[in-house]
């Protein structure tokens, strides 16, 4: 005979935590941009293990649990009494369940990529084998991970902002769409057809009188107006030379934050836009966004003028009304691309042949009808003087800000397309 055995239900700490609201005290360990690492990136240490990547994670869940009321109080104290993970089997039990339970909610996935191979080595019978390789596998956050922090860091610059929601681009033009926001007016051929239907039928009365059946003729027709709301294609260029993370200063991580949160505004709120993003240093590269949370910087010098040619590549390609580039740097152009592919560098900055060049390609883009918005993380004269001869050129905008600013700053140029002076 089958038997069932009942037991008292034991709760498990890990199954009633929040997630989201752990996602959010991690945002600064997966976001980070090389800030506390010697490394920089991490391609730059590629002999980590597997074991090095899940002991950061476990370290900055304890943290996070240490830090907040994530757990019962009465547990957290039981677990904290001894805070080594090496000893406390309890507590690195529970942080092991928390991350097994990030994985199948989908916030992490644990990524295999296949290392150095092993050298033939001899079998017991004299043949030699085959190779085996080893692999090594590591935490990285999701594209769900990604759209949550946006949303986070989204909602939290216009909580400060004072706002809570926001529409599309809107012109001065008028045009016929499906919200109504204007006066009625004769429908014309290429119209959207959002009828008016008390203009058009007042006009077929007041053509044929009040007979029945009504008869409603071409010149009847009304149609509702609507403010004409444009696109937009931006390209988000953000500087990860070795300087933005100097100076004690983190300044990398509220850029790519701010990155995160542009792209769910303009996915949720601007369908009809578009958002690139170009990371320039002794070059420049196009990424997705969804690894944009993966960058770190790295021993980098500024090229500036090779991130505005690549910018320039992807905004031809847009067939949008307005196309822009939104530049957040900290230093003045210190690297250029030579025409045989070489990179020419000169720490010192403002080097004639530097600045020359990079005036080049941003008069190029005012000839394309690109507009360049700047937002510097440094009041460096030279800086300044540079970004002012961009924006004398370009009649786009320069923004004096800090990382904790940066934010604000930026959403609200992106929403309001208001001429303004921050200082």
């Amino acid at each position: 005979m089958k038997y069932t055995k009942y037991s008292r239900y034991a709760p498990n700490a890990a199954d009633d935590l929040d997630l989201q609201d752990l996602m959010n005290r991690l945002s600064d360990f997966f976001l980070q941009s090389g800030f506390d690492s010697p490394y920089g990136i991490y391609e730059m240490d590629p002999n980590r293990t597997q074991q090095e990547y899940l002991d950061e994670l476990r370290e900055a869940i304890l943290r996070a649990l240490q830090d907040g009321d994530l757990v019962p109080q009465e547990l957290m104290d039981k677990l904290l009494e001894n805070p080594d993970l090496s000893q406390n089997q309890e507590l690195r039990d529970l942080i092991d369940q928390i991350i097994e339970r990030m994985q199948e909610e989908g916030y992490i996935t644990q990524q295999q990529s296949a290392r150095v191979t092993d050298p033939p080595s001899e079998t017991p019978g004299g043949q030699v084998g085959r190779d085996q390789p080893h692999t090594e596998a590591r935490f990285e956050i999701t594209d769900k991970a990604l759209d949550f922090l946006g949303f986070k860091a989204l909602r939290d610059l216009l909580a400060s902002l004072g706002k809570s929601s926001f529409g599309r681009h809107d012109t001065r033009d008028m045009a016929t769409g499906v919200e109504s926001g204007g006066a009625s007016k004769a429908y014309e051929f290429g119209d959207t057809l959002n009828m008016d239907i008390s203009g058009t039928l007042f006009n077929a009365v007041q053509r044929n009188g009040t007979g029945i059946p009504l008869e409603i003729d071409y010149p009847d027709l009304m149609v509702h107006q609507c403010e004409y709301q444009s696109s937009c294609a931006t390209v988000l260029m953000l500087d990860c030379s070795h300087s933005m993370i100097l100076y004690g200063e983190d300044r990398f991580t509220p850029a790519k934050r701010v990155a995160l949160a542009l792209s769910h505004l303009i996915r949720t709120q601007y369908p009809g836009d578009s958002l690139h993003c170009v990371l320039f240093h002794d070059s420049a590269e196009e990424i997705p966004l969804g690894k944009l949370a993966r960058v770190q910087v790295g021993p980098y010098y500024t090229n500036t003028r090779e991130g505005l040619r690549l910018a320039q590549r992807i905004l031809s390609r847009q067939k949008k009304d307005m196309r822009q580039i939104v530049m957040i740097t900290d230093g003045k152009p210190s690297a250029l691309t030579l025409e045989d592919g070489r990179i020419y560098k000169n720490a010192f900055g403002l080097d004639p042949l530097v600045v020359t060049q990079t005036i080049e390609e941003v008069a190029k883009c005012k000839r394309a009808g690109i507009l360049i918005n700047t937002f510097m993380l440094a009041r460096d004269y030279s800086l300044v003087q540079f970004v002012q001869k961009i924006t004398e050129l370009c009649r786009g905008k320069a923004y004096f800000t800090t990382p904790y600013t940066l934010g604000q700053y930026l959403l609200m140029d992106y929403v309001d397309r208001k001429t303004r002076h921050i200082h």
